[in-house]
C-alpha cells in the first residue's frame, strides 16, 4: 500500500515533487519497490494471504502429468511414387529394382495412461492411423515402444499397450455424466510439439453433436486451449480425474479460438472395453433412423416439445420394429437419460453391444409411452475367418447383398477384425465387400473358401470399400 500511495502522491498535481519529471518519478517508485521487495527477487508472490494459501493447480498436476505421454509414430512411405513406378510389369520390363521406401517420424499427438498394471494408454485413432511403429515419451524423458491393441475410427479412439514392468502412473476415469456446464477443467498434451503443456478453462457445453467430426458424437465442449498435438491427451477435472479425451477444435482461422472438443470418458470406457475384448468395436443394430425435432415438426405433430429425436424410418424385422417403434414417434429418453437430438440418440444406441436391453421413452399422438428393446447382433450369421482359411484369421466373414442401380448382387462381407491379424495384414478392413479372391468371382462363403484353398492363401482380392473398387495384392 505504501508504494501505491507514494505513486499517487508523486503524480498529484498539487505535489511540489511533480516538477521532477516522469522519468525521475518512475525511478523513485522503482526504488521504493526495491526497498520493499524480498531478498530473493522482485516478482516473488507470497505463499499465503492473511494466513490462507493461494489456490494452485500445481499439487493436482504433480500427480497427473506423469500419466500423460507424447505419441510419435514411424511410417514407411514410398520415395518413387510415380504411377508408372507402381506398375509391377513396368518394373520387370525395365529391370527396375523393388520400390524404394523411406521412414518418416512424426510427433502427432498425446495419450493418457489408464491402467498402469496392464500398460494401457488411450489416444485418438487419427493419431496412430497410418503408423508402422508407435513410441510414447513420458514427462521424465523415458521413451517406450507401444503396440496398437485396436482402434475405432467411428469414435476416434485407440488403445495402446506398453511394457507394464516399467513404472507407470495412471489417471483415474471419472463419470463424465456428472459434468456440468461451468465446471473447471484442465487440458494436458503436446500442442505444436511442446510436450506436457497445461491449459485450463471450463466446460462450455455438453452433448455436442452434428459437427461431422466423427461417426458417433456427444462431445464435451471446452474453452481450455486445445491445439494440434493435443489430440488424444486428457481433459481432467480439478481432482485430476479423466473426464474426456481431447480430439478436435473449431478453428476457422487455423488456430485455437476457444472452442475445443473432447470425447466423454463414459463413451471412451465403452469403446476401450470392447477393443480390449475383441480388438475392435462390435456394435449392435437397432434398425431405426431419426431426425432432429424442430419447431416445424412440433407444429406438424401437434406437440409442445422442441428437443428430442423424431423417428423417420423403422426397418422391418429389426429390433426397433420388435419393440413397437413407429415412424413419427418422438424419442425423449433412453434408459432414463434425456435425448436432445437425433445425433444424441444415434450415439446412445450406436455404442451398445448386441443383446443389450434398453428402455425407450417416447411420445406418440401426444401421449407418453415406454417401450422395451433388445439390441440385435448384426454379425450373428457371420463365421470366424479361420474356419475358411488361415489367411482370414482374426476377422468375421459373412454374406450379404450389394444394391446398385436397381440391381442386387450377392457378396461376401468383412465384419469386425483384429488389427495385426492375418486378415488385417492381407489388406482387408471392416465393411469391405469381397467381389473377387485370387481372380475368382466370389458371391458366397463357399466361393471364397474354394478360391483360397486352391491358391493356398489370399494373394489378391477385389473389394468395394467406401464407394470405390480397390485391388488388394500381397506385397
Amino acid at each position: 500500500m505504501f508504494v501505491f500511495r507514494l505513486i499517487d502522491s508523486l503524480i498529484d498535481p498539487m505535489n511540489p515533487f511533480r516538477q521532477l519529471g516522469m522519468q525521475q518519478l518512475l525511478v523513485a517508485a522503482f526504488a521504493a519497490l526495491v526497498a520493499l521487495a524480498p531478498a530473493h527477487g522482485l516478482a516473488a508472490l507470497p505463499a499465503a494471504v492473511d494466513g490462507k494459501p493461494l489456490p494452485s493447480l500445481a499439487p493436482m498436476l504433480e500427480q497427473t502429468v506423469p500419466g500423460v505421454v507424447n505419441v510419435s509414430t514411424v511410417s514407411e512411405v514410398a520415395v518413387d511414387d510415380h504411377p508408372l513406378l507402381r506398375d509391377p510389369f513396368f518394373r520387370r520390363f525395365f529391370d527396375i529394382p523393388g520400390r524404394q521406401r523411406s521412414r518418416e517420424s512424426q510427433s502427432l499427438g498425446s495419450g493418457v495412461v489408464i491402467d498402469a498394471a496392464r500398460g494401457l494408454i488411450l489416444t485418438n485413432h487419427h493419431v496412430v492411423r497410418a503408423a508402422d511403429q508407435i513410441r510414447v515419451t513420458f514427462d521424465d524423458g523415458r521413451r517406450l515402444d507401444a503396440e496398437l491393441v485396436g482402434s475405432d475410427p467411428e469414435t476416434d479412439i485407440a488403445v495402446l499397450r506398453v511394457d507394464p514392468s516399467a513404472p507407470l502412473t495412471e489417471i483415474p476415469l471419472a463419470d463424465s455424466d456428472a459434468l456440468q456446464v461451468g465446471d473447471f477443467v484442465v487440458a494436458i498434451g503436446s500442442p505444436f510439439g511442446l510436450a506436457h503443456t497445461v491449459t485450463s478453462g471450463i466446460v462450455s457445453a455438453l452433448g455436442r453433436t452434428g459437427l461431422g467430426i466423427e461417426g458417433y458424437e456427444s462431445f464435451i465442449q471446452t474453452d481450455a486451449s486445445i491445439n494440434p498435438g493435443n489430440s488424444g491427451g486428457p481433459l481432467v477435472n480439478l481432482r485430476g480425474e479423466l473426464v474426456g479425451l481431447n480430439t478436435a477444435i473449431l478453428a476457422p482461422g487455423g488456430g485455437n479460438v476457444g472452442i475445443g472438443f473432447a470425447i466423454p470418458t463414459n463413451m471412451v470406457r465403452i469403446v476401450a472395453e470392447q477393443i480390449l475384448e475383441h480388438g475392435t468395436v462390435r456394435r449392435g443394430r437397432f434398425g431405426a433412423s431419426a431426425q432432429d425435432m424442430t419447431p416445424e415438426l412440433a407444429g406438424a405433430l401437434d406437440v409442445e416439445i422442441f428437443r428430442g429425436a423424431v423417428v423417420s424410418d423403422v426397418q422391418p424385422d429389426s429390433a426397433a420394429a420388435e419393440a413397437g417403434l413407429k415412424p413419427g414417434d418422438i424419442v425423449t429418453a433412453v434408459d432414463g437419460r434425456a435425448i436432445a437430438s437425433a445425433g444424441d440418440l444415434r450415439s446412445r444406441i450406436g455404442l451398445l453391444q448386441p443383446g443389450t436391453r434398453i428402455r425407450l421413452d417416447i411420445i406418440r399422438n401426444g401421449k407418453e409411452r415406454r417401450l422395451q428393446a433388445v439390441i440385435e447382433d448384426p454379425y450373428a450369421d457371420f463365421v470366424h475367418g479361420e474356419t475358411l482359411s488361415p489367411a482370414l484369421e482374426g476377422a468375421l466373414i459373412g454374406e450379404g447383398v450389394r444394391r446398385s442401380h436397381r440391381t442386387r448382387t450377392r457378396v461376401v462381407i468383412v465384419g469386425p477384425l483384429r488389427p495385426g491379424s492375418p486378415a488385417w495384414q492381407n489388406g482387408l478392413r471392416e465393411g469391405d465387400l469381397i467381389l473377387q479372391a485370387n481372380r475368382e468371382a466370389v458371391a458366397r462363403l463357399d466361393d471364397l473358401e474354394k478360391a483360397l484353398r486352391s491358391a493356398g492363401g489370399l494373394y489378391s482380392a477385389q473389394v468395394f470399400r467406401d464407394g470405390q473398387l480397390l485391388l488388394l495384392a500381397r506385397r
